[in-house]
C-alpha cells in the first residue's frame, strides 16, 4: 500500500507547454494564470526543469517578499518560477526594474497566479510589453486522449463529464467526492476570504449552488440575489469573485451589427463539469445523463472546450452566443473577424430538423459563417448547405 501511494504520478504533456517555452525565448517574463489544481506548477516545472521554484503559498516566502520586495527580488538568481504571485503584487515593480536593467535576457521570470483578474491587471499595468500572458484550464479533449482513448458512447461521455477535467481526477484517478469536497472547502475557506471579506461562508456556498443550478442559462442576478437573501451589489461582488478565480465563465452575447432586440445578459458556465456535477449533488454519471440538467451540462462542456482550445493554441477568436427577443438562439459563435463558426449543442442521438432550425436562420444573420450541430450522434454528415452534423468527440477539430 505504501509503495502504491508513493509511486510517481503520470505526467500528461499539456498542449500549452510548447507555446510557453517559445514565449520564454521571446519575453523576459511569462505569466500563467488559471484556477487552482489545473496543473500550472506541474506544467512549468516540467517545461523549465532547471529553474528555481518559489511558491508564495509558503507563508515564510510570502512574508519575506512582502516585507522587503526589492531585497527579495534582488536576492534571486534568475531564471526562477514564482508561484501564486497574487499574494505579493508588490514584487511586480521590482521585477520590472530587474527586467529593464537586463533587457537582453529573456525567460528570466515565470509567474503563476490563481486569481485571474487581479493577476492580469497587475501584470498588464506594470509589465506591459515585457510579459507574455497565458491561461490554463483543466484537460481538454485532445489532452484527455493522451491518457486513454476517448470512448465515444453517450454514457462514456457523461462519465467523463461527471468526473471532470482536473488532472488529479482525470489522470490520477483521485476519489471524486474527496477531491471536490476538499476543493470547495479550500476555495471557500482560503481563497475567497483572502480576496475579499465574506462574512457568511454558508450563504456564499448557497449562492454558489444557485449559480450552478443556472449553468448554461442566462444570468439573472436580481433573481439569484432575492432567492439567496442578499443585495444585488453583494451578488455582483460574489459573482466577480467566482469569475476572477475562474470557477465560472461568462459567455457574452454577440452584439456587433445587431438590432436592439438582442438580449444583453451573459450566459454562465462552470469551467469544470465535474465540479458543477458535485455542487448539483449528482450521485453518478447515469443520473447526470438522465437528469433535467443533462443538456445544460453538455453545452457547458462544449463551450468550455472551445475556451480551452483558445487558451491552449493561443488563438485569437472570440466566443459569443446569440439570442434575440424571439428566442432565436445560437449556443456558441466563434468570431475570427474574417469569418464566424456557429454551433448548436444537443444531447440527442437521433437528429431532427428542429435541432438545427435556427442554424439555418443564423447563416442569414451572420455572413461568411459555417454552422455545426454537435450532438451524441456518431455520424458526420451534411444536414443542408453550410450546416454540418458532427459528433461531440470531433468538436475540437472544428475550432481552428
Amino acid at each position: 500500500m505504501w509503495y502504491t501511494l508513493c509511486m510517481a504520478k503520470q505526467y500528461i504533456a499539456r498542449d500549452l507547454g510548447k507555446i510557453i517555452l517559445r514565449s520564454a525565448s521571446e519575453f523576459p517574463v511569462v505569466a500563467l494564470t488559471g484556477p487552482r489544481q489545473t496543473g500550472k506548477s506541474t506544467l512549468l516545472k516540467r517545461t523549465f526543469p532547471s529553474f528555481k521554484h518559489i511558491s508564495f503559498d509558503d507563508a515564510l516566502q510570502r512574508q519575506l517578499a512582502a516585507k522587503d520586495p526589492r531585497l527579495f527580488i534582488g536576492s534571486l538568481k534568475p531564471p526562477v518560477i514564482l508561484d501564486e504571485m497574487q499574494y505579493v503584487p508588490e514584487i511586480l515593480p521590482c521585477i520590472k526594474q530587474e527586467v529593464d536593467q537586463n533587457r537582453d535576457k529573456n525567460g528570466q521570470y515565470i509567474l503563476t497566479g490563481s486569481q485571474i483578474f487581479n493577476v492580469m491587471s497587475g501584470l498588464s499595468e506594470t509589465l506591459s510589453g515585457r510579459v507574455a500572458l497565458f491561461e490554463l484550464l483543466g484537460f481538454s479533449l485532445p489532452e484527455m486522449s493522451k491518457i486513454e482513448a476517448i470512448k465515444r458512447s453517450p454514457d462514456k461521455c457523461f462519465e467523463m463529464l461527471f468526473g471532470g477535467f482536473y488532472p488529479e481526477v482525470a489522470a490520477h484517478k483521485a476519489d471524486i467526492n474527496s477531491f471536490y469536497g476538499s476543493y470547495i472547502h479550500t476555495y471557500l475557506e482560503r481563497d475567497i476570504r483572502q480576496i475579499r471579506s465574506v462574512h457568511d461562508i454558508r450563504l456564499f456556498q448557497q449562492f454558489l449552488e444557485l449559480i450552478a443550478a443556472r449553468a448554461g442559462g442566462l444570468l439573472n442576478l436580481s433573481e439569484i440575489s432575492k432567492e439567496c437573501g442578499i443585495s444585488h451589489t453583494t451578488a455582483q461582488n460574489w459573482l466577480t469573485l467566482l469569475e476572477s478565480t475562474r470557477i465560472v465563465y461568462l459567455l457574452r452575447p454577440y452584439h456587433k451589427n445587431t438590432t436592439k432586440r438582442v438580449i444583453k445578459s451573459p450566459k454562465i458556465y462552470f469551467t469544470d463539469t465535474g465540479l458543477l456535477a458535485y455542487i448539483l449533488r449528482y450521485p453518478d454519471p447515469a443520473t447526470l445523463m438522465s437528469g433535467a440538467a443533462s443538456g445544460a451540462i453538455f453545452e457547458n462542456f462544449m463551450v468550455i472546450e472551445a475556451l480551452k482550445n483558445k487558451f491552449n493554441t493561443n488563438s485569437r477568436y472570440e466566443l459569443y452566443f446569440y439570442r434575440d427577443s424571439n428566442h432565436n438562439e445560437v449556443d456558441l459563435i466563434l468570431d475570427s473577424g474574417h469569418m464566424k463558426k456557429l454551433f448548436e449543442f444537443k444531447t440527442a442521438k437521433t437528429l431532427r430538423p428542429d435541432h438545427w432550425a435556427f442554424l439555418s436562420k443564423g447563416k442569414t444573420v451572420f455572413d461568411k459563417s459555417d454552422a455545426f450541430l454537435v450532438s451524441l450522434s456518431e455520424e458526420k454528415t451534411t444536414l443542408e448547405k453550410g450546416i454540418h452534423s458532427i459528433p461531440w468527440w470531433d468538436f475540437p477539430s472544428q475550432l481552428n
